[in-house]
């Protein structure tokens, strides 16, 4: 009775019955380092570079380095993505829209989901190495909203959240961690559940050089003074808007379909 006893606390506490439990400075270490390196960014003044501005005032020079070393140019964008996302700085978003700048729709989605895949990724590990139990305790109702959907569909409801923006993108980088979800489905949700907003944004960013070459016509030598007027949100178009709403609804489905075969059951 008391080895029983013993196992539930110790299964209750994250570590699983028969091992030890690292020391608390050995399971903050990931985050840690993760924490240090986002306050080392903000001082640095990295998001100062995090701009729509600063990209049309630089785009030739960009432009250029992707024609000259286009291995490099994407190995860079690669690595500048993943650790913006790893590090939870704002301006994924712009990123993405850079990322169909210079390296054009097809692989401009591709290097996206990617470097997004493995960033979030990253966090997760962190934040279940170093707080998943503690946070599950202490999360308390707000944690149960979440809880009921993975427990009935891990997969579809992370595709759901990754889907339609209802929280953060660091929310749900973090959240599955505080439910045993696991690593492949992790990062098979991500993956593809990220998919249609990138593409609707590297499609944006691939018709970036058409407007700013336009505003250039109309005001030459707006892009290197920064007083182009470049509208992105024209190019999102309703058939596009419509298409990811779409998505997001068909990643329920497996869901509702579980519920209600439950439903049936029990009656």
């Amino acid at each position: 009775m008391a080895d029983s006893e013993t196992s539930t606390r110790t299964t209750e506490a994250g570590t699983p019955p028969g091992h030890a439990r690292a020391p608390a400075w050995r399971r903050l270490l990931p985050l840690a380092v993760l924490l240090a390196a986002m306050v080392a960014g903000y001082a640095a003044g990295v998001t100062d570079y995090l701009s729509l501005d600063a990209i049309i005032r630089h785009h030739d020079a960009l432009r250029s380095a992707v024609a000259d070393n286009w291995l490099a140019s994407a190995a860079a964008y690669l690595g500048l993505y993943a650790v913006a996302v790893a590090l939870s700085f704002p301006g994924a978003s712009l990123i993405t829209i850079v990322g169909g700048f210079l390296f054009g729709a097809v692989a401009g989605t591709a290097l996206t989901v990617v470097a997004a895949t493995f960033g979030a990724s990253v966090i997760f590990l962190a934040a279940r190495t170093s707080l998943g139990g503690v946070l599950r305790r202490r999360a308390g109702r707000f944690a149960q909203r979440f809880a009921d959907g993975f427990e009935d569909n891990a997969f579809s409801y992370l595709l759901f959240l990754r889907l339609v923006p209802l929280f953060p993108f660091w929310l749900i980088n973090v959240a599955p961690a505080l439910f045993d979800v696991r690593l492949g489905t992790y990062v098979a949700a991500t993956a593809l559940g990220i998919v249609p907003g990138t593409i609707a944004y590297t499609l944006v960013g691939d018709g970036l050089g058409g407007l700013i070459a336009a505003q250039e016509r109309a005001n030459p030598g707006c892009a290197e003074a920064g007083t182009c007027e470049v509208a992105v949100g024209a190019l999102f178009t309703p058939g596009l808007i419509a298409a990811i709403v779409a998505l997001s609804a068909a990643a329920l489905i497996p869901v509702v379909v579980k519920r209600w075969r439950a439903a049936r059951a029990a009656s």
